[in-house]
């Protein structure tokens, strides 16, 4: 299948970024399209991304405090709507069906590759602008949902997962997202601001996430790094 255009900026940063194609091709996503993947590594997962994402919440928080307009804002506020409505009940619940209870997910202990992520995208919104935020958050929205449309309706035991991130909402969200981030460089850079010195230094940010994202899979398939 074609890749999903989520705009001008992610194209561009995602083809520049050198592990791309291992975060988005990770034997742990591979894993959760054939169903391969053991369920001790995908529970493993989703209680170290429960964790993840009540920092990636912060993190949009901040994009909205650091946000230049009211449409930049609703952006922000929208993806942080749907982090707390809509990803984290999905791992809140998945974990409760294993007999995982919430109290339980709240308490799991943060594994080092966790740490450098989410420190990573809160430290370049604190140290950095909106663009810098935007751009190291960029690759795990945009990313999930390239993997999402690619294994949609793959079935399986992890259809809930795949079919959530393959979903017309989170897609439509993506698509937002990007949208947000195209808009934004324009506003502030002009319309030629991937030929300026800037442009190098928010692919940057986004392929060091790109990486991180990597390593956050390579955790997921050691259920013994973290508990």
């Amino acid at each position: 299948m074609s890749l999903p255009d989520y705009g001008r900026a992610f194209t561009l940063w995602r083809d520049a970024a050198p592990d791309w194609q291992a975060y988005t091709h990770h034997a742990f996503v591979a894993g959760l399209g054939d169903g391969s993947l053991p369920r001790e590594a995908f529970l493993h997962y989703l209680r170290q991304d429960y964790v993840f994402l009540i920092h990636f919440a912060r993190a949009w928080a901040l994009a909205a405090v650091k946000a230049d307009t009211l449409a930049e804002m609703q952006a922000a506020s929208a993806t942080l709507h749907a982090l707390t409505q809509t990803e984290m009940p999905l791992h809140i619940r998945i974990c409760g069906e294993a007999g995982i209870s919430h109290e339980a997910l709240q308490g799991t202990r943060e594994a080092d590759a966790n740490l450098a992520y989410t420190r990573y995208v809160l430290e370049a919104g604190y140290s950095g602008d909106f663009l810098d935020l935007l751009a190291a958050l960029a690759p795990c929205v945009l990313g999930y949902g390239e993997i999402g449309a690619r294994l949609a309706g793959s079935g399986g035991p992890y259809a809930d997962w795949t079919d959530t991130y393959g979903g017309s909402d989170y897609q439509q969200l993506c698509h937002d997202v990007g949208a947000l981030i195209d808009t934004a460089l324009v506003q502030r850079l002009g319309a030629d601001w991937p030929s300026l010195p800037r442009a190098k230094t928010l692919a940057a940010r986004f392929a060091t996430a790109t990486r991180l994202e990597a390593a956050f899979w390579d955790m997921g398939l050691r259920p013994d790094s973290a508990v």
